[in-house]
């Protein structure tokens, strides 16, 4: 449903985002990452037309988005971090108002509007001005308008932000439930809610990307330690490679006569501790730490940011 193919923005000489590809199909939700400054604002403004890629192209439902930007944008809804609202309108004067910016036939209007208000719980407040509403109210209504005329794509730019638990909570059951019909597009600094939500994670740095990945990907991983043991290498390597469940062992550093430093890959549901702790028992060999290693979506983001390969090579 939107296909980004070697997307370039330019400022002068200034690179704002660099050489991006990537795609999105109905039923997914992808989350978009970044430090402050890496890009992703400047990203969603061309993946929605807002501005013009200096080079690439993207098209959504396969219609390019420069080429023909009026008949591409009547299948994109966008929820920008600064919502465009009317503070001296209703909400139901501005989904009406929103509803004929999309084309939205005349005689459909008013059960489209109540259908979308239902949906992001919105009717208690339909008669309110806008500029009074609570933020997560306000957020709803961002979210309405980018529903207006049933786009099958929606781009959130940081749509949970200022949100209390309870109301983010409400707000991301909303997205997967938005998910079964639509191809989504959200950019957050909240890293617990891109991977409870999103199915996929785009990372920019400095406007390249340099991350494309499943969102819980990293469990599905072979379990990895780090062990610390005081003994020499040469008196732990050998026997703890042949353990059962064991598929890679790597030294840490040099080592000494005094301390050994290993990462240990396993099979998932092996009883590679049990083992373990016998083995260096019988070798009066004193375990210093055994730390289960991990991809978090934290750890990958840090070191893709950072400049780092994301897949720990260690």
């Amino acid at each position: 449903m939107i296909q980004a193919e070697h997307i370039t923005r330019r400022y002068g000489a200034f690179e704002a985002v660099k050489d991006i590809t990537f795609s999105v199909s109905i039923g997914e939700v992808v989350g978009l990452l970044g430090q402050n400054g890496a890009g992703k604002t400047t990203a969603l403004h061309v993946f929605s037309g807002y501005l013009a890629p200096s080079a690439g192209s993207v098209k959504i439902n396969g219609i390019d988005l420069v080429k023909k930007p009026r008949k591409a944008k009547r299948h994109i809804g966008y929820l920008p971090e600064v919502i465009p609202l009317y503070p001296e309108m209703t909400p139901l004067e501005y989904l009406r108002f929103c509803s004929d910016i999309k084309l939205v036939h005349q005689k459909d209007r008013e059960t489209h509007i109540r259908e979308i208000m239902e949906l992001t719980d919105l009717h208690e407040v339909k008669d309110q001005l806008s500029g009074t509403l609570s933020k997560g109210y306000r957020q709803r209504l961002g979210l309405a308008q980018a529903l207006c005329g049933s786009p099958e794509v929606l781009l959130m730019d940081e749509p949970t932000a200022g949100f209390d638990p309870v109301q983010s909570h409400a707000f991301r059951k909303l997205i997967r439930r938005l998910a079964r019909t639509h191809a989504i597009i959200l950019s957050s600094h909240l890293l617990s809610e891109v991977q409870e939500v999103c199915d996929r994670v785009l990372v920019i740095a400095s406007g390249q990307l340099v991350m494309d990945r499943a969102a819980r990907e990293g469990s599905d991983r072979q379990p990895r330690f780090r062990l610390v043991v005081a003994a020499p290498v040469s008196l732990v390597l050998p026997p703890v490679r042949q353990l059962p469940g064991v598929r890679r062992v790597e030294v840490v550093g040099k080592g000494s006569a005094e301390q050994t430093t290993l990462i240990i890959e396993t099979n998932k549901d092996s009883a590679f501790q049990h083992a373990l702790f016998k083995l260096l028992s019988g070798l009066f060999a004193p375990i210093m730490e055994l730390i289960p290693l991990g991809d978090t979506l934290e750890d990958l983001f840090l070191r893709v940011s950072n400049g780092q390969a994301p897949e720990n090579q260690a």
